[in-house]
C-alpha cells in the first residue's frame, strides 16, 4: 500500500518538534539582544522559518543547535539594522584580554533584560551568549562569526558597562479601562460578553500555532470555556496586557496582547504556546 507523503504542515510540525528544546535559549538570546521578549519572539520565529526553508535544501542535517544560533544571531542583527542599531564588529584589544577570567559575574547573569540595550550589539550578544546563556567562548565565537580572541575583548568591555550601569525603571500609566472590562468578562465566564468586545475582522495570532481572522476568531473561545484560567491586568514592557493565570499559580503562566479600536477587539496575540516568554517579561501586575 502506497503512503501519502506528508503535508508542508506535518513537515512544519515534525521540525517545530524537533527544534523545541533548544527554541526557549533561542528566545533568551534574541529578547536580550532586542530588550523585549514579544520582538524576541518575533525574530525566533523568522529564524525558524529561514531554518526550515534552508533545512529542505540541505542533503545533511547540521548540527542543529550551533546552526540555529547562527541564523538566529543573523536575524536579530538584521532587525536591530533595520531599526537603525549599528553593529560593530569586535576586534581584539591584547591589553584588554590579558588576564580574561571565563567565569561570569552573578551580576551579570541576573541582569534584568532592558540593561543589556546599553551596551553595543557585539558586547550585548557577547555577554549574553557567554554569561547568560552558558555557551563555550568557541560556540560563541562561531555563532557571531568572530575569533575566540575577538570574544575575550567584547566580553571585557560588555561586562564592564554592565556591572556600571544602574536601571531606571519608569513606566507610564496608561488608560486600561477596556483591558478591565475584558478581563471582568473574561473571568466571569461571560463568553457571550467577550466575543460581543471582539469586531468582526478581528485578527487572532496564535504564536507559533496559527493564525486566523474574521468568524474563525469566535471558536478560539472555546477553548477556554473548558478551562478555568484567570485574566489580569498587567504592564509588560510599557504596554497594557492580560496576564494569564492557571488554577494554584502563583504567578502568569503566559500572557495575551490585545489591540482595541473604539471598544472593540481588533486583534489578539495570545502567547499560550510559547510560555517561557513570561519568565523573560518585564511584567508588572496591576491592582
Amino acid at each position: 500500500m502506497t503512503q501519502t507523503p506528508p503535508t508542508l504542515a506535518d513537515a512544519r510540525e515534525q521540525f517545530l518538534s524537533l527544534v523545541s528544546d533548544v527554541r526557549p535559549e533561542l528566545h533568551r538570546y534574541c529578547a536580550r539582544l532586542t530588550g523585549s521578549v514579544i520582538d524576541g519572539e518575533d525574530i525566533v520565529q523568522e529564524a525558524l522559518a529561514k531554518a526550515f526553508y534552508a533545512l529542505s535544501l540541505l542533503v545533511e542535517v547540521p548540527p542543529l543547535r550551533p546552526w540555529l544560533f547562527r541564523i538566529a544571531h543573523n536575524a536579530a542583527l538584521d532587525f536591530l539594522k533595520s531599526y537603525g542599531r549599528k553593529y560593530v564588529e569586535p576586534v581584539a584589544d591584547l591589553d584588554e584580554v590579558v588576564g580574561f577570567d571565563e567565569t561570569p559575574d552573578p551580576t551579570v547573569v541576573r541582569a534584568a533584560l532592558a540593561c543589556f540595550l546599553s551596551l553595543p550589539v557585539a558586547q550585548r550578544s557577547a555577554v549574553i551568549l557567554k554569561d547568560v546563556l552558558g555557551h563555550s567562548l568557541e560556540e560563541t565565537a562561531e555563532t557571531m562569526g568572530v575569533t575566540v580572541m575577538a570574544v575575550k575583548a567584547t566580553l571585557v568591555r560588555g561586562r564592564g558597562k554592565l556591572l556600571q550601569q544602574t536601571r531606571e525603571g519608569a513606566h507610564g500609566a496608561p488608560s486600561r479601562v477596556e483591558l478591565e472590562r475584558y478581563a471582568s468578562l473574561f473571568n466571569a465566564r461571560d463568553w457571550d460578553g467577550v466575543r460581543a468586545l471582539v469586531s468582526d475582522d478581528c485578527r487572532l495570532d496564535l504564536v507559533s500555532k496559527s493564525v486566523r481572522r474574521g468568524k474563525e476568531v469566535g471558536a478560539y473561545f472555546a477553548r477556554y470555556e473548558r478551562e478555568t484560567v484567570s485574566a489580569r491586568v498587567a504592564r509588560i514592557e510599557g504596554q497594557l496586557a492580560l496576564a494569564i493565570f492557571t488554577p494554584g499559580s502563583p504567578k502568569p503562566s503566559y500572557f495575551i496582547l490585545l489591540e482595541l479600536e473604539a471598544g472593540r477587539v481588533t486583534a489578539i496575540r495570545d502567547f499560550r504556546y510559547v510560555p517561557y516568554i513570561t519568565l523573560e517579561a518585564d511584567l508588572e501586575l496591576l491592582d
